[in-house]
């Protein structure tokens, strides 16, 4: 249902302890009420996401955040300031109110507020936090249109609100900021450059080898079901129904099922943008391989290059 008119009776699909896909400014989120164990293990259900990997909760407003977790510290208070509503998630310790499911068991909780009025309106409306990873199965390629988690998802979700595309198209930067120096977690619509500009230095320490300290830094992640490696077009090499992935342009020569391009002007927001949304047509092309080409190595291009290096991963 559309999402500005669909708030209320998804908000109470959300009290019941049902699921709730909706749209954010990063992907589309699988909502559940983050005060309801039962519900939260839904999400896993539905996924088919291991139980080590934790959640994010999702608050309406910044005053929220006081609310459930008291005490805030003040670097992680300075960030909320700064960034709030917007694609920052930050690691605060976990309040008692929130089930150990919704963290994976862990002492600390991965939190944010959406910069999608109708993903605001949606929590407000229910009146209760709402733990939401992205809409889609584990590990596989995150949904940035409703059609993506209908897709991919199918009716283990019972609500689907469709907010069109998301803005950023890529996930949240995940940030530590409870220590001497705040710590990146996961790379994401956030630049770094953005985050040291307001903080100063901070240290950058995306994947997991272990049981994930934040959701989605598992080393391999992100994939879609076509393999997927890393190169250009002249690197590339080998027979079958080949799909490129572009930065800017298609490839001059090679004999090539599928092309898509993320930014013809070079512009790295409008590429993290269509990222997901590129590689799933290119995954339903019926291509044997893809190969995506890295972006420029700044701002949210490092966020892009880390999606198209665990989505490799997966494959290798």
């Amino acid at each position: 249902m559309p999402a500005d008119s669909g708030v209320a009776e998804a908000a109470a699909v959300l009290r019941a302890g049902g699921l709730v896909a909706f749209p954010t400014e990063t992907v589309y989120g699988l909502g559940a009420n983050a005060l309801d164990a039962r519900a939260a293990a839904r999400i896993f259900e539905a996924k088919a996401r291991p139980s080590f990997d934790p959640l994010i909760t999702h608050l309406a407003d910044a005053v929220d955040l006081p609310a459930l977790v008291g005490a805030v510290p003040p670097a992680v208070a300075a960030l909320v300031e700064r960034f709030w509503p917007g694609p920052l998630t930050l690691i605060v310790d976990r309040p008692a109110a929130i089930p150990p499911i919704v963290t994976s068991g862990l002492d600390t909780m991965a939190v944010r507020v959406p910069d999608e009025p109708s993903a605001r309106a949606l929590i407000a409306a229910a009146g209760v936090p709402v733990a939401a990873p992205s809409a889609n199965r584990f590990g596989q390629l995150s949904p940035t249109r409703a059609e993506h988690v209908v897709a991919g998802l199918g009716d283990a979700v019972d609500v689907v609100l469709d907010g069109g595309p998301t803005r950023c198209g890529i996930e949240s930067t995940i940030v530590d900021a409870r220590g001497d120096r705040p710590v990146v977690l996961r790379l994401g619509a956030l630049p770094v450059e953005a985050l040291v500009e307001a903080v100063g230095p901070v240290t950058v320490r995306p994947g997991s080898s272990g049981q994930p300290v934040a959701p989605g830094t598992l080393a391999a992640h992100y994939a879609p079901r076509t393999p997927l490696r890393i190169g250009t077009a002249e690197q590339a090499s080998g027979g079958g129904r080949r799909g490129f992935l572009a930065f800017r342009e298609r490839p001059a020569a090679g004999d090539w099922a599928a092309v898509e391009v993320l930014s013809p002007d070079g512009d790295l927001t409008a590429a993290a943008a269509r990222l997901f949304d590129a590689l799933h047509r290119l995954d339903a092309a019926g291509v044997t391989e893809i190969v995506a080409e890295p972006v420029p190595d700044v701002g949210v291009g490092r966020a892009i290059n880390d999606r198209l290096r665990r989505a490799a991963a997966t494959w290798h």
